[in-house]
């Protein structure tokens, strides 16, 4: 992906501030303003504010969206892996402005980036189980 969208660069760095938080733990405010610091790249700002720090608030609710769509248990995930399906997994739920293949494919491109070898495809099985679930009626209207 050669040109990356504000929205884009905001995933990704929403993915690595999960990242960070999941890995390192710390202070959310603290990760959330440094992330929002980093000069290289625009982002759209707010966005990344929203989903990062209403991703960290529904934890538990998107864990227990997400156990039954993959075949382990969730603490087993790799961070990046499981920081890609939290975003994935709460922009099916709450952002339905966004249509479900453009959230698997932001998805699927930043697990690609900064994910284990093939992770993508837990990722892609688990985000599609999802959109079944949560997008029934755009999925059944295309």
């Amino acid at each position: 992906m050669a040109f990356k969208t504000p929205k884009h660069r905001s995933r990704e760095r929403v993915v690595q501030a999960l990242y960070q938080y999941m890995v390192s733990g710390g202070e959310v405010l603290n990760i959330e303003q440094q992330f929002l610091a980093q000069k290289e790249g625009k982002i759209s700002k707010a966005f990344f504010s929203s989903l990062f720090i209403n991703i960290l608030k529904n934890r538990t609710a998107l864990d227990a969206l997400i156990a039954p769509t993959i075949s382990r248990e969730t603490d087993e995930l790799g961070a990046v892996e499981h920081a890609v399906l939290y975003l994935g997994a709460y922009e099916l739920q709450h952002s339905i402005e966004v249509p479900y293949k453009v959230v698997i494919n932001e998805a699927l491109d930043i697990a690609k980036l900064y994910g284990a070898e093939g992770g993508f495809k837990l990722i892609n099985a688990s985000l599609d189980k999802l959109a079944k679930k949560l997008r029934i009626i755009e999925i059944n209207n295309r």
